[in-house]
């Protein structure tokens, strides 16, 4: 183990790493070193503001793959980041090779993660009825652009969302596991949270296609609007038609589920619009 300061923040690693590349970015003012993704983040600023940079190489922690590993990751996260820009994704501006490494570098979003690990999990879930609206309308937005990008949403769950309490702006964040499509389950349980994962996700030689992620969106909807994994109306903040629509969303067999995201928005859509006029 060996103890690293950068701009007066120490963090520490597994061996030493040469992080000499991130003063042409500005000054470190915090870091992310505890995560298991073999990545370690720093948050930096300068005159023209906060940038958010990604590093892969360095032997962090609490890493569960290995150097190289996570270099070859984000190499290819990269180029689903340029694939699937979009206005609720947040926004990177380059990648490239450092020494013994690789980095990217992202906008600054002056949010907060919602990851149930997070200090703001419960403050997110407590958000008035119309703000978890137009948040689930963002996310339904950016994933009905990635399935017409031919994309498919891997690992996706309430910690790649941030969140702005003070401009109520989302994002969208942690998309490395978006592959496009085909995908073929080769793993058995496949990455994620299990609140989020739909059937196939968990069978081996299964295919993971657009309703598949017409679950993963009602999963979504249950997790905002109450209900979690249980998806009891009882539990439930919206209308009874809202309802219904997400809880056929999550059907278990792909065939009872709407055939695609953009069908599932727009029942979702007609269901507010009729709620609300």
């Amino acid at each position: 183990m060996t103890t690293t300061m950068i701009d007066g923040i120490t963090f520490e690693l597994k061996e030493e790493f040469d992080f000499r590349f991130l003063s042409q970015y500005g000054k470190v003012f915090t870091v992310f070193d505890r995560q298991d993704s073999g990545y370690i983040c720093f948050g930096v600023v300068n005159d023209h503001g906060k940038l958010f940079i990604k590093v892969a190489g360095a032997a962090t922690v609490l890493s569960s793959i290995s150097t190289d590993i996570a270099i070859t990751r984000l190499q290819s996260t990269a180029l689903v980041y340029q694939d699937l820009s979009h206005p609720t994704l947040i926004n990177m501006i380059e990648h490239k090779e450092v020494r013994d490494g690789y980095v990217t570098v992202f906008e600054w979003f002056d949010g907060e993660c919602m990851g149930r690990q997070y200090d703001h999990f419960e403050e997110f879930l407590a958000l008035p009825l119309e703000q978890k609206f137009d948040i689930y309308n963002e996310i339904l937005l950016f994933h009905t652009h990635v399935n017409k990008k031919g994309y498919i949403a891997i690992d996706f769950y309430d910690g790649c969302i941030m969140y702005d309490f003070a401009s109520g702006e989302t994002r969208i964040c942690d998309i490395e596991f978006y592959a496009q499509s085909p995908v073929i389950n080769t793993v058995g349980r496949m990455w994620g949270s299990s609140r989020y994962m739909s059937p196939e996700e968990f069978q081996l030689g299964a295919e993971i296609d657009g309703r598949s992620n017409v679950f993963l969106m009602g999963a979504t909807a249950f997790q905002l609007f109450g209900g979690g994994t249980e998806r009891r109306l009882d539990t439930w903040q919206a209308n009874e038609q809202l309802f219904q629509i997400a809880l056929k969303a999550v059907s278990v067999r792909k065939e009872d589920r709407y055939l695609s995201i953009g069908e599932y928005f727009d029942a979702w859509n007609k269901a507010i619009t009729t709620a609300t006029s």
